[in-house]
């Protein structure tokens, strides 16, 4: 029943910032991550920013993001992730953080150069990128922290 919980609560809060706090009875802190994923979406134009991307215009996504508030997103929406995990009892093993905090930086890279970056011969956006560098931050945070839990557990 506890890993259903761990669980309900990541999806919540991959949902919306700040949901898996409200579950977690934290409630201040729920609403702070509300209020700034309100005020990053609409500074950064991200909804419209998502509605352009899923229908194809990269183009047009590209040219509506605002930069300088975008690049706050993958952190603030990954670390609430990983603190409504956490509240919930979950990571307690070794380097659980290493998968949020890898897939933030990586996330933030996506956005840093989504105008550069050409997957297959085509711009994938500030969505499709940012998503597949967040993925990559994901596989590579395990990876570490498989690495270094192995690198402990070895006999001195």
């Amino acid at each position: 029943m506890e890993k259903s919980k761990h669980l309900e609560v990541l999806l919540w809060s991959i949902a919306f910032p700040g949901f898996g706090q409200y579950l977690n009875g934290k409630f201040l802190k729920g609403l702070t991550f509300l209020i700034l994923e309100f005020v990053i979406n609409i500074q950064s134009n991200l909804n419209i920013i998502i509605i352009s991307s899923f229908q194809g215009q990269i183009e047009s996504a590209i040219d509506q993001v605002d930069f300088r508030w975008l690049l706050f997103y993958p952190c603030v929406y990954l670390f609430a992730m990983r603190d409504a995990y956490r509240d919930a009892g979950g990571g307690k093993e070794p380097y659980a953080f290493l998968p949020f905090v890898l897939s933030a930086y990586m996330g933030t890279i996506g956005v840093i150069y989504l105008t550069e970056i050409y997957v297959y011969g085509r711009k994938w956006g500030p969505i499709w990128l940012s998503i597949l560098f967040l993925i990559i931050g994901i596989g590579v945070g395990l990876i570490v922290k498989r690495m270094l839990t192995k690198l402990e557990s070895k006999p001195k």
